[in-house]
């Protein structure tokens, strides 16, 4: 049990080959249930019929009584590039996995658990090439962070409380809700300790001005956790962190530096349109995944709580 969810790890063979996986998290809420598979499941798309196959299978584990949603994340890409620009690339595969979901039933999802569009770096180019590619007013900021003494170290388990407070202090700033200390004590410090996070501060004579903190695994590293302080500022230590993190991915082999998120509407009205006007100084590549899909086993109750669930939200917030 980890925040709530129960968590069922699930494996499909084909002739003793797993072919695919899904960590399938349920929650209770007294009578009710809601289930996720959060960037998932994973397994080969080009393959339609195992697709169908392993759906069908979590539909059936959620058509039991009381639960609300079913809610799969698929990886998988449906385009590439900023819509309707020069650069808009529809995906034909993508295209292909919206279809058969429509065609079995699923619903694109009105709750985006994670972000659907992101941006990637490209990591097979030189540190030249990288520095070459950000905007000029990008690359300028990432001078001007060293020139006005900004370094750079690695995060330790020790540094927890310091990378907390510092995401506290974002937060209250930028106005988004945060977890309690133990909870990311515990998700920091466990990936940590498996090798597979890495944080990383920014400090000016000794004082903790900014952190990242990297997710990696596979061919992939994600810019998962940022924060930064209220003060020296104008140092742009935000800059600095991005350009180190970017070379340590490099440096450690990984293929690709995904920015984790972007918006959903790109314009200012979007939440995300800050963040992404930062993220896309660094000239990543733009992709828009097909997101999250809701398999409702009672859509009467699936109706209900999508009506009266973000209006609770809205008072929580408030």
């Amino acid at each position: 049990m980890t925040g709530g969810w129960s968590i069922e790890r699930l494996a499909f063979e084909r002739g003793g080959t797993v072919v695919a996986l899904a960590s399938l998290a349920t929650r209770t809420m007294g009578p009710l249930q809601v289930m996720v598979v959060s960037k998932g499941p994973a397994l080969d798309y080009s393959d339609i019929d195992l697709a169908r196959e392993v759906w069908n299978e979590l539909a059936r584990r959620a058509k039991g009584f009381g639960v609300i949603w079913l809610k799969i994340d698929p990886d998988v890409i449906a385009a590439t590039g900023l819509p309707a620009s020069a650069d808009d690339r529809q995906d034909k595969r993508g295209s292909e996995v919206i279809d058969l979901l429509k065609t079995e039933g699923w619903r694109f999802s009105d709750s985006q658990v994670q972000f659907r569009n992101t941006l990637t770096i490209d990591l097979s180019r030189s540190e030249d090439e990288l520095l070459a590619a950000m905007s000029g007013n990008t690359r300028r900021k990432v001078r001007v962070a060293y020139k006005k003494g900004v370094e750079i170290r690695p995060a330790t388990i020790e540094d927890l409380p310091l990378l907390y407070q510092l995401y506290r202090v974002t937060g209250e700033r930028d106005k988004f809700l945060i977890r309690p200390l133990e909870y990311y004590q515990r998700a920091w410090r466990e990936f940590m300790s498996a090798g597979l996070a890495h944080g990383l501060i920014a400090e000016y004579r000794g004082q903790a001005l900014a952190h990242v903190i990297l997710f990696h695994f596979g061919r992939k590293c994600w810019y998962f956790y940022g924060a930064s302080s209220n003060e020296e500022r104008e140092r742009m230590p935000n800059y600095a962190l991005q350009w180190a993190a970017i070379k340590w991915a490099k440096t450690q082999g990984y293929a690709v530096y995904d920015m984790w998120g972007a918006p959903d509407i790109f314009d200012e009205s979007d939440r995300m349109w800050g963040v992404y006007q930062f993220k896309r100084g660094f000239r990543g590549q733009l992709v828009r995944h097909i997101g999250a899909w809701d398999f409702a086993p009672q859509p009467w109750l699936y109706h209900t709580y999508a009506g009266v669930m973000p209006r609770l939200l809205s008072l929580m917030r408030h």
